[in-house]
């Protein structure tokens, strides 16, 4: 069958007409080759995107699968999952511009999440009113007879400014050489800058957001403030010298504590003049008591050690005397005494022993020690908050029972196994701090765990 074409209709004889049609022509044209190059960009970051994704994809795979010395640290996987959540955002913002009816779906389903913002934020209110509020019908006036309401979190960028004292220097008339002018104020750091509030805002940078001190001078430097790192450094230390006496202070109130948790984990020191770092160690005490209602507000200690020997343990708790939660590390043992410290130790700790066995291999051993400590925490859960007398009692009643079968268990078990296995270890930890870990049945102060203080 032969093909018939559409026959091109006849141009008009008028040149106006036919320079019009040219020009709707060319105009149709180049709308094409836009929504062409349009088409294109799209693509290209759509590809891009695709492509970041399964880099990140592939890292995480890394991570979950691969060498021990690949694998990513806790930093670089929640930077993966930002940058994997804000390419995903970025494309529902695309297609959301493309689609009235996906906008309007994610937009209830935003709403519906979001819940409310905190009540101590200011609130600046702004009331959009109709143009005219005569009704169109009559022309009469109109009465208010409801409200939509929304809010949305706003910010006000962190704001620079000079402070300036002027001392006004005065001199008596009759007086020759009488002259008067005010103090000049003392400073944190004589001769500096900054004021108290600069150096605060650069320490709770540095130390609760984690941001290191080249990225602050350069985020100084956008503003126009040249100050270096070195310099900033230097105000952490003045600051550290001043606060000194607080955190003395703090650890003596938390020494006079019933119950304290401690823990000691690495950390990286620069060797001045080596250029590369070394291990030293953070030592921590804190106190917790809101899971048995105490009313001792929170705090925590951090100490600096070269090491993680004995000697740095009883430096940090001379003379406490309590009990002292703590994972069963031999520098803490030397502590324990009749009239002093009580351990009770980290149920964590042994089911951290498990859970490795259990994730790695088929291990019907530790995973039904998994089952018997998980049963404990849940009994737990049930009783957070609640006074310490009432705790002990559903301990008594519920918990003791199940580690006396835990422990028996162990024993029959480890009988069982090879001498050098790993899950004979697990239990062998286990069976080396029983009397510490048993401590929780004996006292409602007691956490089944050091993770307070591990956080």
């Amino acid at each position: 069958m032969r093909e018939t074409s559409t026959p091109t209709p006849p141009l008009p004889d008028d040149p106006a007409a036919l320079r019009a049609l040219l020009l709707a022509a060319w105009a149709e044209r180049d709308s094409a080759a836009a929504e062409r190059d349009s088409i294109a960009v799209e693509r290209d970051a759509l590809a891009a995107r695709n492509e970041r994704l399964q880099h990140l994809l592939r890292k995480l795979q890394r991570m979950q699968f691969g060498r021990r010395s690949e694998q990513l640290t806790e930093d670089q996987l929640q930077f993966a999952f930002a940058e994997v959540e804000a390419s995903i955002a970025e494309t529902e913002a695309e297609a959301e511009k493309r689609s009235p009816d996906l906008r309007e779906k994610n937009t209830a389903r935003r709403r519906a999440g979001r819940g409310r913002l905190p009540e101590h934020l200011p609130r600046i209110e702004r009331v959009l009113l109709p143009e005219s509020t005569a009704c169109p019908c009559c022309q009469g006036a109109m009465v208010e007879i409801g409200c939509d309401t929304a809010e949305r979190l706003d910010v006000i960028p962190v704001q620079f400014r000079a402070l300036v004292t002027r001392r006004p220097k005065f001199a008596c008339g009759a007086c020759p050489g009488v002259v008067v002018q005010a103090p000049a104020p003392v400073r944190l750091i004589a001769g500096g800058i900054p004021t108290e509030a600069a150096v605060a805002q650069v320490a709770v940078a540095r130390y609760a957001d984690h941001m290191p001190l080249h990225r602050q001078s350069q985020a100084l430097a956008r503003q126009g403030i040249e100050i270096g790192r070195d310099v900033l450094a230097s105000w952490l230390g003045t600051a550290a010298a001043e606060i000194r006496p607080v955190v003395a202070r703090l650890r003596e109130i938390l020494l006079g504590s019933a119950r304290l948790f401690a823990d000691e984990t690495t950390m990286p020191v620069l060797e001045p003049g080596r250029g590369r770092t070394k291990t030293g160690y953070a030592w921590a005490i804190a106190r917790d008591d809101r899971p048995w209602g105490g009313t001792e507000p929170p705090a925590v200690v951090f100490h600096y050690a070269p090491g993680r020997g004995a000697q740095h343990a009883q430096v940090l708790l001379a003379g406490y005397r309590g009990i002292l939660q703590c994972d069963g590390y031999v520098a803490y043992k030397g502590l324990a005494s009749p009239a002093g410290v009580t351990l009770a130790f980290c149920w964590s700790h042994v089911r951290r022993g498990f859970y490795d066995l259990a994730k790695k291999n088929t291990a019907p051993i530790a995973t039904e020690a998994l089952q018997r400590i998980a049963a404990l925490y849940a009994i737990d859960a049930e009783i957070r908050g609640k006074p310490a007398e009432q705790r002990l009692a559903v301990r008594q009643a519920r918990s003791r029972p199940l580690v006396e079968d835990l422990f028996a268990w162990f024993e029959v078990q480890l009988a069982r196994l090879p001498r050098g296995s790993p899950t004979a270890e697990a239990i062998r930890y286990a069976l080396n701090h029983r009397d510490g870990l048993h401590r929780f049945l004996e006292d409602g102060r007691i956490e089944l765990d050091t993770n307070t203080v591990e956080r």
